[in-house]
């Protein structure tokens, strides 16, 4: 599925898009375009990963006509761009519907033009039940994926759309283990939420298995999710504390719009939701294909979730400390 086809990643500087552009490269990718507005990130980047089957694009998602120049001969295209940062957002909400979600519409728009092959966006746990509007935006996009195959004339485009779901990559940009591991080494206090407060783990590399095993399995209309643990943040603190010593921590409250729990998949997706291996994959009900009998036809392993209320932190395995400790060191930010 990778030899040989022609990527675009929208956001692609990012920390996601930067680790997939690794593993597509190594995988035998023909180009990859990377799309994003930041100069700086992108000579960086150029800097870090030089290789050149690489394409560099300035570009907007807000701009439709960029996009159509930019996915032209594109095989596969990973939505990433978007606004994130959820205290800026709720200032700046209009901000975040231009880029989250009319970005989002011209992707599709740019996708079924240039006839892309597969489409996927990155989601977030923020869009199940979202209580900020970050998370109402990603739960647009995905909609907006779920049901592209309404526009699809199906003798004329090949073009397949499908979301993806999971939670915060342990280590990414602006996380709370590089922030929380800053502070320790200077001898700062951390400031926490709220210890009871949990989150889903996962890693770059499985973010990375799960982004490209979808890529190969996925047939249009989807939402994937995968199989994780969690932790809360009094598991996190304690398994820091044994790698830099903790000399202070401050309990601050939950901020506005944010959870003591996130949820991958609420109790009414959960109608509609199956196993799939080591994925759980939810599919729309507004969606023709899996009416009636199409599911069984598309999907002959899919098995019906019955035994789950919700698919939340607070409800799944925790991973242990040991596990958590080990995952932490591998991110290489104790020097």
């Amino acid at each position: 599925m990778i030899k040989g086809k022609k990527f675009l990643i929208t956001g692609g500087t990012g920390s996601l898009g930067k680790a997939l552009t690794k593993k597509l490269l190594d995988s035998g990718a023909d180009t990859i375009r990377i799309l994003s507005r930041n100069e700086s990130k992108q000579i960086e980047m150029e800097n870090e990963i030089n290789d050149d089957r690489l394409r560099f694009f300035l570009g907007d998602i807000r701009d439709e006509a960029r996009l159509q120049t930019a996915f032209e001969d594109v095989d596969i295209v990973y939505h990433a761009a978007a606004l994130k940062h959820v205290p800026k957002i709720e200032y700046n909400p209009f901000e975040a519907i231009k880029t989250n979600v009319i970005g989002s519409q011209n992707v599709i728009n740019a996708s079924l033009n240039q006839d892309v092959e597969k489409v996927i966006c990155v989601g977030t746990d923020k869009a199940v039940s979202p209580q900020n509007t970050y998370g109402a935006t990603k739960l647009i996009m995905e909609k907006l994926f779920v049901s592209a195959s309404n526009y699809i004339n199906s003798e004329k485009h090949r073009t397949k759309f499908t979301a993806l779901r999971y939670g915060n990559v342990l280590g990414s940009s602006g996380s709370v283990i590089p922030k929380f591991i800053e502070q320790m080494k200077n001898n700062q206090p951390i400031y926490i939420t709220d210890e009871r407060m949990t989150r889903f783990t996962i890693t770059m590399d499985e973010a990375l298995e799960f982004v490209l095993n979808v890529t190969e399995i996925a047939q249009g209309s989807e939402i994937f999710i995968p199989k994780l643990l969690s932790y809360d943040m009094k598991l996190l603190t304690s398994t820091l504390n044994e790698i830099i010593e903790l000399k202070e921590k401050e309990i601050i409250g939950i901020r506005p719009g944010e959870k003591l729990h996130e949820s991958l998949i609420n109790s009414y997706e959960l109608l509609y939701t199956y196993e799939l291996g080591d994925y759980y994959v939810i599919l729309s009900p507004h969606v023709t294909k899996f009416q009636s009998s199409g599911i069984e036809k598309n999907y002959p392993d899919l098995k019906k979730i019955s035994d789950m209320e919700t698919y939340s932190s607070d409800n799944v395995s925790k991973i242990s400390k040991e596990e958590l400790k080990q995952k932490i060191l591998n991110l290489n930010l104790i020097t």
